[in-house]
């Protein structure tokens, strides 16, 4: 299986060019769900150690059903097949750049969750304009095991996010360990108090959001993702999403442009325009770096074939 890495504002992307699974025709959704039900033992395989690493999110490279777009692509972490995700499309473009499969210049992408535009500067540099982005349910109160009542937005930005603004906890690097459990912990309490999408779709991120100390930067935030690990960088879908809950609450004008960083301070750049259905249109411009090419092998024999569970 002959894979590119990359990691854009310190997240690794892993992209699958060739050697992966035959997931048949139809839509990129109907892909995603073939991947997620018959082959999950596979994309965990590729993600989990030893072969991957924490925070790893993958991307199967297909063919677009639609023919304006350059590329289709799936994306999965070691926990589950999701919708879209930024950083990873920053990484995706990046790496297609660099084997010649994708020129500097504009360029429309397939994802399960809709098309979205990506706009090459130069061969590190991406603008991503995600799909249209929404905040759905606002100031609603969880009764969170350990932390007493937390209050958040829960928002779509091509996957599903619970966002906390203030964070319970202050958002600095020693205390990722303790930001990972109290959103391990909002997140489980979504679930038992039914805080999903308008059909029924849980909850799989979880952000902390708070003031950033760094001049000119707006906040900083903690993205818990759906394999348990945070988010190195400021999380592309997580930043469309709050980029809905600040427009929808007046917070942001239209086509101004704010930065986002993450835990670690590797930064986004943001806007927005409005969307048709009254949602947003986000724009996220951030940076990738390739850090290996390589082909995985998956050999007989190999007690860790699956990856490490533990």
């Amino acid at each position: 299986m002959r894979v590119i890495d990359s990691h854009t504002g310190g997240e690794p992307t892993r992209v699958i060019l060739d050697g992966g699974p035959d997931l048949g025709g139809g839509s990129l959704a109907e892909r995603a769900a073939r991947l997620a039900t018959e082959h999950k033992d596979l994309y965990r395989a590729i993600m989990l150690e030893p072969r991957g690493q924490p925070a790893m999110v993958g991307a199967f490279v297909v063919d677009p059903v639609d023919p304006n777009c350059a590329v289709g692509v799936i994306y999965f972490d070691a926990a589950a097949v999701i919708g879209m995700c930024g950083h990873g499309t920053i990484g995706l473009a990046v790496t297609l750049h660099r084997t010649g499969l994708l020129p500097l210049g504009t360029h429309m992408i397939e994802t399960p969750a809709g098309r979205v535009r990506v706009t090459l500067h130069d061969g590190h540099t991406v603008t991503v304009e995600n799909i249209e982005s929404r905040l759905v349910r606002r100031d609603v109160t969880l009764d969170v095991a350990q932390l007493g009542l937390v209050t958040g937005d829960l928002a779509y930005g091509g996957n599903w996010f619970f966002i906390v603004d203030p964070s319970p906890l202050p958002l600095e690097p020693d205390n990722i360990p303790a930001l990972t459990e109290a959103a391990k912990m909002v997140r489980a309490a979504a679930w038992a108090q039914n805080i999903c999408g308008e059909k029924g779709e849980a909850v799989d991120h979880v952000i902390f959001q708070a003031p950033s100390p760094v001049a000119g930067v707006l906040s900083r935030n903690f993205t818990l993702c759906p394999d348990d690990a945070y988010d190195r960088s400021p999380c592309g879908t997580g930043s469309s999403a709050r980029l809905a809950c600040l427009a929808a609450r007046g917070g942001l004008p239209p086509e101004t442009e704010i930065i986002q960083e993450s835990i670690i301070g590797s930064q986004y750049r943001l806007s927005y325009r409005p969307g048709p259905q009254g949602g947003v249109l986000p724009s996220i411009t951030g940076a990738a770096f390739i850090t290996a090419e390589s082909r995985l092998f998956f050999q007989e024999g190999d007690p860790f074939v699956g990856g490490i569970h533990a």
